[in-house]
């Protein structure tokens, strides 16, 4: 089963997903269809999965316990597709949440790895990018990504052949 990637707009992306509260079948389940689709986003629930250098990993009701340092990096979206802002972070994260066995489980990740579990945890919690921009950053992205929406959305220029 797949599920169908939201995109800015859709009020889904601005509601916070339930905690789990029950480790059965159906959350095993939704995990196995979460990493068929792996950047799915819309599933109500704080299960969050990825695949690193091929290891999948699930992790559910996480959230992040320490932080640590600053790293500017542009930052990039599904839900906002081909707008790339740069956005301060902290480098360094430890995250925490439960595995699908029920064992609490503790990861540190710094740069990428740590602004993905950072990224994808504001997506559980309804913020998106934009939420974390200043107003005239915000603005200006804003803009931006209406204009890529435009042109996505403008019918492909008629183009006249020559038959000779």
């Amino acid at each position: 089963m797949g599920y169908t990637i939201r995109t800015f707009g859709d009020p889904v992306l601005r509601t916070k997903a339930a905690s789990v509260t029950d480790i059965d079948g159906k959350i095993a389940r939704l995990v196995d269809d979460m990493f068929d689709t792996l950047y799915a986003i819309g599933v109500q629930k704080q299960i969050f999965v990825w695949d690193m250098d091929d290891e999948p990993m699930v992790v559910i009701n996480p959230e992040i316990v320490e932080s640590s340092g600053e790293w500017v990096y542009d930052e990039g979206c599904l839900s906002i597709p081909g707008l790339y802002v740069e956005m301060m972070r902290p480098n360094e994260v430890l995250m925490r949440g439960i595995d699908l066995d029920g064992n609490v489980v503790e990861i540190e990740a710094g740069e990428l790895a740590g602004r993905l579990f950072q990224h994808e945890l504001d997506h559980l919690n309804g913020v998106l990018m934009f939420d974390r921009m200043e107003p005239a950053q915000r603005k200006e992205a804003m803009a931006e990504y209406r204009r890529l929406s435009e042109s996505a959305a403008a019918p492909a220029p008629k183009r006249r052949l020559r038959l000779t």
